[in-house]
């Protein structure tokens, strides 16, 4: 590679250059040193990964900052180049995110409020008011009615956080103070607005429900679950759980409304376990104990589920496991026409009591393995003397009550069996009235 010549009229030599070079260098050095502590800051700020921090933190960054940032130089007055950009900017930031929790109970003003609740009322007030039986339609258009109001309401008015002690009083302060700074008392009236209105949401979306001349099909029945637990008011579900099998049937007769009795115990009547899913788990959502056990008992406690499971899973295994002796008859014959050295009667026989009595054994063994298997079971087991069928019949039962002991228990296994009042109290006598035991002893973990 070829260098090109230095132009003749220069005037420099290649040492002169050399050492020109070298003076900046040690100029530059110089005054990156002055420089360094102001720098610094600003460099490690620089290299923070750029992404979104919510607001608690934010709030927490600048309400306790870091000593290098606390530190000044005697004599040294700060300008605004001195702060590191990033403090600049999300000073404002921090600001508007502490002015939007500030707001979070004040996104609805009072008069969206009163809108809200007279559009629900006036809804509710002109379905009932209808002649004749709605259909579906008209069921499911009156209940988003009703879920695009509870939208508009904020989600932890229904769902309150769980917060630490101190988080909670920071919370309290920020209500206290409005924008300009000054107390108000605004918050907790707003506060007990919303309330009202959820609770007055969740009185209209029932009173569609269980209007007379309303037939609850599937999918009503899921659209008032997902509303129920949107608002947090899961007291209504048992109520109309126990409806969506008993209501009676409306039909129109000769210009009038006539109502048919249904049979309660029908496994037509029978909730999807998605739905009942749901149902407990708003239940739990909002620790309401007495809703969760009520869903429970009216489907998969009741009847109709039972019938459903029975004879969805266990009518063709059935059919298949009695008529097993017939093709083990024709096995049998077929390998007595096989054989010479008996006679063909007895050797069937024969044959016949053999493969039957391996089929019964491994057969009735592999009934005793499945319903005697617990490793699945987290705090709810099955008490003595309750019979192999019944307790596979229970199975999605006892589930429900192991998820509802596991969510409102201790979180920490090795605890489990330590908590005490009168929910729990009742939790377990309810459970020994079900055939169910609540952390048995043997079954907990480092007991044998």
């Amino acid at each position: 590679m070829m260098r090109r010549p230095l132009p003749t009229g220069s005037g420099l030599l290649p040492c002169q250059i050399c050492g020109l070079i070298t003076r900046q260098q040690n100029t530059a050095v110089r005054s990156a040193k002055r420089s360094f502590v102001t720098l610094d800051a600003g460099r490690r700020l620089a290299k923070l990964p750029q992404t979104p921090i919510s607001s608690s933190i934010q709030s927490r960054l600048f309400s306790t900052s870091p000593s290098w940032l606390k530190v000044k130089r005697p004599g040294a007055s700060k300008s605004p180049s001195d702060t590191p950009r990033f403090a600049q900017s999300s000073a404002s930031e921090a600001s508007l995110s502490a002015e939007k929790d500030l707001s979070s109970q004040q996104q609805i003003q009072p008069a969206e409020l009163a809108d809200l609740a007279a559009a629900v009322d006036r809804v509710t007030k002109t379905f009932v008011a209808q002649e004749g039986i709605p259909s579906e339609h008209m069921t499911l258009t009156a209940l988003q009615a009703c879920t695009q109001a509870a939208g508009k309401l904020p989600l932890d008015t229904a769902h309150p956080p769980v917060t630490s002690k101190k988080s909670q009083n920071q919370s309290l302060n920020l209500l206290e103070l409005d924008t300009n700074g000054r107390k108000g008392g605004d918050g907790s009236d707003i506060k007990s607005q919303i309330n009202g209105l959820a609770d007055n949401i969740s009185g209209a979306a029932y009173s569609i429900i269980s209007h007379p001349s309303v037939v609850i099909t599937p999918q009503i029945l899921q659209r008032y679950i997902a509303l129920q637990a949107r608002l947090g008011r899961p007291e209504s579900l048992p109520q109309v759980l126990e409806l969506f099998a008993s209501k009676p049937t409306p039909r129109l007769v000769s210009g009038s409304v006539r109502y048919t009795d249904r049979n309660p115990d029908s496994m037509k009547n029978a909730t999807e376990p998605d739905v009942i899913e749901a149902a407990i788990d708003a239940a739990i959502a909002v620790r309401n104990l007495d809703a969760a056990i009520g869903i429970v008992e009216n489907t998969y406690g009741a009847k109709p589920f039972k019938q459903s499971k029975l004879v969805s899973r266990a009518l063709l295994p059935g059919m298949i496991a009695g008529s097993a002796p017939i093709g083990i008859y024709l096995i049998a014959t077929r390998v007595a026409h096989i054989q010479e050295a008996f006679d063909q009667g007895i050797f069937t026989m024969v044959a016949f009591a053999g493969i039957f009595t391996y089929y019964i054994c491994t057969g009735s063994l592999g009934l005793i393995a499945m319903g005697t298997f617990n490793d699945h079971m987290k705090r709810v087991s099955w008490a003595e003397g309750i019979p192999l069928w019944e307790r596979w019949l229970r199975e999605e039962e006892r589930a429900a009550y192991d998820k509802i002991a596991c969510s409102f228990g201790f979180s920490d296994e090795l605890r489990a069996g330590e908590e005490e009042g009168e929910e729990f109290g009742y939790l377990r006598e309810f459970m020994l009235h079900r055939g169910m035991i609540l952390d048995k002893v043997n079954l907990m973990p480092g007991m044998s």
